[in-house]
């Protein structure tokens, strides 16, 4: 029978419900289209940086449903009831791990630690143990440091490195494990067998090759011109320097290293001519020839003064099979392959590429790195000793780390549970205060150019801030505001950001992408916009009148002074032309305010009616196109815009927008006190238009126009009688 999946409805999205053991047991059965979210990163989320590297297990940065899946499954094996992974918490009881390796291990552990009659194993006993492993060079990760062992060994150790590569141990220093001993070894006997089956006379051919290496390029440019002086004698002169390449080298500051020097001739061109050994040589080669005499020519061919072409020949020839010797020797190994950093090693412990060859340590080294083989085996053989101790400390860490964090990541995965119950997601960053709200739908911007794409997609208002702090980075955040005004947010603001960690940063507005934040603030809209058109238009009225009354002044003066006499100066502190101004914006404001009441006096006793209607006509349009953009506000581009995959539309319906944003409210039971001594004098308008309407009422009561509304004895004619106002 297949599971009975539960299904519940949380902030407009449907979300299947993780609580029993069943659930995590029957997960993989689960269909990936009903999971929130396929791939989570393991940047810009609050998750323990050690649970996130034992969840990404092929090191790529996210976290993807196989590998959730699998920690699940590795989890459900560890314990005695599944369900015991909904509890959380540093500590996990012995007597909840299920019976096996991982129940052995951490008892193995507390023994390690002294606490043989613990009951339970936390966080913290594990990291004391894997802190003891990684700093003793015994810790059972198959890597041996140089410093594992000592004299010649640790220079064979180190050479192995240089030519093989290494590998971080625990502790985080540089070693050798089995593939790279192994390969070094064999290449070494390679390298060995090559040597001893080499036949010749190898150190005397050898210094012999490389004194001819060194000129044999210059000497036979020496014999070819040498015998093209012989096959005509025209070349003798032209094939030599000629005076004015010559004189061209005198105005110079020549050295032995100069190019020009060493471009020269090996010697005097002649038809039948030689390079001598201790004579007339181009300076620029003098010393190579005189290599080449002492370590070729004296050993092969015994001791001539000069070195015609014959006997050139006749040297190259003698290292011929030394030559054909050293083309057969064994190519290095290719590189060891790449190794992850073994459990529990220090982060940031990169492998190292070899750096020197195997041939440049010399056949000496090599046959000595032979006589510490067994040594360096020994070594490897006493650490990989305490390897079940070690792995199992590993295991337990792994058991505690997943116990105390993959539950909370379940719900922050499989289903947004912790997001929509308001226990704090792991991809909200804190919370912004700003503008007399606390915000904490907040997300560390990981990517601002998908930020830039995404964020308005969302369809929320976004305040993007840059947040510093003391002695740390700068980073980026996006804040949702979902409750109160706009009217007085603007970029270069200043709030305060709380991270999750409690740390306050100084946020400061950049950017602004405009939303509707709720219905209350879209309903108010069209007459806040009509308040600010009205001020801005008599603004802009009074400020052209200014400008024409003092362009009036400026020509009054230049006249005056033109005449001799001094300028009058306005007597008025405010220009006629700008009350005259405000008076027709004020005069036609109050002309249509006019209109608008007569129209709703007009409608008698249906006046509210009219009120309500005039309301709903200038309010509906903005208000019905906000409650049509809220309920579109989706969370998924801007967790996509952090590297999320995310799955399903992740809607933030209108209720739970509201409870993302907390608006300031007095303290319960405040005390509260409105006398403010620096109040601004007002007058008392709501009483003068109280007392008008109860006159107005009094006017129509006296004028029998509220008659028919009343009952009799309380008309105008049953309370005044003959005294009754006639028609």
């Amino acid at each position: 029978m297949t599971h009975r999946w539960k299904v519940y409805r949380s902030g407009g999205v449907d979300q299947v419900a993780l609580s029993s053991r069943d659930d995590l047991i029957h997960l993989a059965s689960l269909d990936p289209k009903l999971w929130v979210a396929l791939s989570m990163p393991t940047s810009g989320v609050h998750v323990d940086r050690r649970t996130l590297a034992l969840l990404d297990t092929d090191h790529d940065g996210y976290v993807r449903r196989p590998e959730v899946l699998a920690a699940v499954a590795w989890m459900c094996s560890a314990y005695r009831d599944p369900g015991t992974l909904f509890t959380g918490g540093d500590t996990i009881a012995l007597d909840q791990i299920a019976d096996g390796p991982i129940l052995r291990s951490a008892r193995r552990l507390l023994v390690t630690l002294g606490k043989p009659d613990a009951r339970s194993i936390a966080i913290s006993d594990v990291a004391e143990a894997t802190a003891m492993f990684a700093h003793t060079l015994w810790n059972g990760d198959g890597v041996i440091p140089a410093e594992a062992v000592e004299g010649d060994a640790r220079a064979v150790i180190e050479d192995i490195i240089a030519t093989r590569g290494s590998v971080p141990d625990r502790s985080g220093k540089p070693g050798v494990d089995q593939e790279r001993i192994a390969a070094f070894f064999a290449a070494v006997r390679a390298r060995i067998a090559w040597h001893d089956g080499a036949g010749i006379e190898v150190a005397t051919l050898a210094a012999a090759a490389a004194a001819i290496a060194a000129v044999e390029v210059k000497v036979d440019d020496f014999f070819t011109r040498c015998r093209l002086a012989k096959f005509d004698a025209r070349a003798q002169v032209l094939l030599a320097p000629d005076d004015a390449a010559l004189a061209a080298l005198a105005g110079k500051t020549l050295s032995l290293a100069s190019p020009e020097v060493a471009d020269l001739p090996l010697a005097r061109i002649a038809a039948d001519g030689s390079v001598p050994l201790d004579g007339a040589v181009n300076p620029a080669w003098q010393a190579r020839i005189a290599a080449l005499a002492h370590d070729a020519v004296a050993p092969l061919l015994g001791a001539p003064s000069a070195l015609d072409e014959a006997a050139w020949t006749a040297l190259v020839a003698r290292i011929a099979p030394f030559r054909a010797w050293q083309a057969t020797q064994p190519a290095d190994a290719p590189a060891a392959t790449p190794t992850p950093p073994p459990a529990g090693a220090s982060p940031g412990a990169p492998s190292t590429p070899p750096v020197v060859a195997l041939g440049a340590l010399g056949e000496g080294r090599l046959r000595a790195a032979l006589a510490h083989e067994a040594e360096i085996e020994d070594a490897l053989a006493r650490d990989l000793a305490v390897k079940p101790e070690a792995d199992s400390a590993a295991d337990v860490e792994k058991l505690c780390y997943l116990h105390r964090d993959l539950g909370a990541l379940l719900a922050n995965y499989v289903n947004f549970a912790a997001f929509y119950s308001m226990r704090g997601a792991v991809f909200q960053a804190g919370t912004l205060f700003l503008d007399a709200r606390a915000c904490s739908l907040v997300f560390e911007v990981v990517d601002p150019v998908k930020h830039a794409t995404l964020g308005p997609m969302s369809g929320t208002y976004l305040a993007y801030c840059d947040c510093t702090r003391e002695g740390v980075p700068k980073k980026t955040i996006a804040a949702t505001l979902t409750a109160g005004d706009v009217d007085n947010l603007f970029v270069g603001r200043n709030g305060v950001f709380v991270d999750r960690d409690g740390k306050d940063w100084q946020a400061t507005i950049t950017k602004l992408i405009d939303n509707p934040i709720s219905i209350r603030q879209a309903f108010w809209s069209p007459y806040k916009k009509t308040v600010r058109a009205i001020e801005e238009r008599i603004a802009k009225r009074a400020a052209v009148a200014a400008t024409e009354s003092q362009t009036r002044l400026d020509d009054s003066a230049a006249i005056g002074a033109e005449a001799g006499k001094p300028a009058e100066q306005p007597k008025k502190a405010i220009d006629v032309g700008t009350v005259a101004a405000l008076g027709v914006a004020v005069g036609g404001i109050a002309a249509a305010v006019a209109a608008i009441l007569s129209g709703i006096f007009g409608l008698g006793k249906w006046a509210p009616l009219g009120v309500a209607g005039i309301l709903l006509a200038v309010s509906a349009p903005s208000t019905l196109l906000a409650y049509m953009k809220l309920r579109r506000r989706n969370l998924g581009p801007l967790l996509d815009a952090n590297g999320w995959a995310i799955n399903v539309l992740t809607r933030i319906n209108i209720p739970f927008g509201t409870a993302l944003t907390e608006r300031a409210a007095l303290p319960p039971n405040a005390e509260r006190s409105l006398r403010d001594p620096y109040a601004e004098i007002h007058r008392p308008w709501r009483l003068y238009l109280v007392l008008v309407v109860i006159g107005a009422l009094v006017v129509a009561w006296w004028a029998g126009s509220l008659d028919p509304y009343l009952p009799g004895v309380l008309t105008s004619k049953g309370v005044l009688g003959s005294h009754a106002y006639k028609q």
